[in-house]
């Protein structure tokens, strides 16, 4: 299973009830980070979780309402004695950046660990998650993310006997396991059948709609869309700082076929995004305005 909280909904600037916007996940004690904007530590402690486990952290982009909570983050992390190293993905210039905003945290017990994206989309295999990133619209270089737990298939008894697979590594090898004994080697795919339906969650904010967006997002769980603009004419002011229209957002949802849409990163303007959904619900039933906090626990499909 998944845990998703979405720590912060707002763009631009915090209000005194929304934080800045960032993302964070659960998976088997390993937490995920997308985006640190202001307040994000604190909408972690508000929430009850942990900055100890964030082994991942994930950036969008380098505008300050993605990235300036990073300083105060990373410190309380070193505070809370972690020593493990982490990972930080993001576009180009992502060591630069981050060691800039590193001047008031420059000794750190962990180590970080870069990894630059360069191209138009790029996936990273890191503590059982699946992350892909994919290059998105904004004003400047900015990415989306699809986060993956992949599932393996069943045991199946057949296919382990007619590969001789001795019943002692059975268990083993179901968890992944690769074992070689005696100049043979054994992997899971000889007793597993075809790979099981995982959990998908798509992130994307800053952009205008785009095809990667409705490439990357198809068929989640759940897909974390940046809805800036909820008012009425307000389309304008969408494309010429290249964000997006709820309604905007619940047609790639749409054209997605995702299962549930949780609308973000609204303007500091729209108070009460509420009083808009509507219009978006008419072209994706399953929208949801998201709040800070706002949470969700993502279970494997059993059908």
């Amino acid at each position: 299973m998944l845990d998703i909280c979405l720590l912060g909904t707002g763009g631009m600037m915090p209000l005194p009830n929304r934080w800045l916007t960032s993302l964070m996940t659960r998976l088997n004690g390993s937490s995920l980070l997308i985006d640190c904007g202001e307040g994000t530590q604190i909408a972690i402690r508000e929430k009850g979780w942990s900055v100890h486990p964030i082994d991942v952290i994930c950036f969008t982009h380098y505008h300050g309402d993605h990235i300036s909570g990073l300083p105060g983050l990373l410190l309380s992390m070193g505070n809370s004695d972690r020593t493990e190293p982490v990972v930080m993905i993001g576009p180009k210039g992502l060591e630069r950046v981050v060691n800039a905003l590193r001047v008031i945290a420059p000794e750190l017990p962990f180590e970080i660990i870069f990894k630059e994206i360069t191209g138009a989309e790029e996936t990273f295999h890191i503590n059982g998650y699946v992350i892909k990133a994919f290059r998105v619209s904004h004003n400047i270089t900015c990415y989306g993310y699809s986060i993956c737990v992949p599932r393996a298939g069943k045991f199946n008894l057949d296919k382990a006997s007619e590969n001789n697979v001795p019943q002692k590594y059975w268990s083993r090898l179901q968890k992944g396991e690769i074992i070689e004994e005696a100049g043979i080697r054994f992997t899971p795919e000889m007793v597993l059948g075809e790979a099981r339906k995982g959990i998908k969650v798509t992130y994307c904010t800053d952009t205008r709609p785009v095809p990667s967006i409705v490439e990357n997002a198809s068929n989640s769980d759940l897909f974390i869309c940046e809805g800036m603009y909820g008012e009425k004419g307000m389309e304008e002011k969408a494309i010429a700082h290249k964000h997006m229209t709820f309604k905007e957002a619940a047609t790639l949802a749409m054209q997605a076929e995702v299962r549930e849409l949780w609308l973000t990163h609204y303007s500091p303007s729209l108070i009460r995004p509420d009083e808009y959904v509507q219009e978006a619900r008419d072209i994706f039933g399953n929208t949801k305005t998201a709040k800070d906090g706002k949470s969700n626990t993502l279970l494997f499909d059993e059908n």
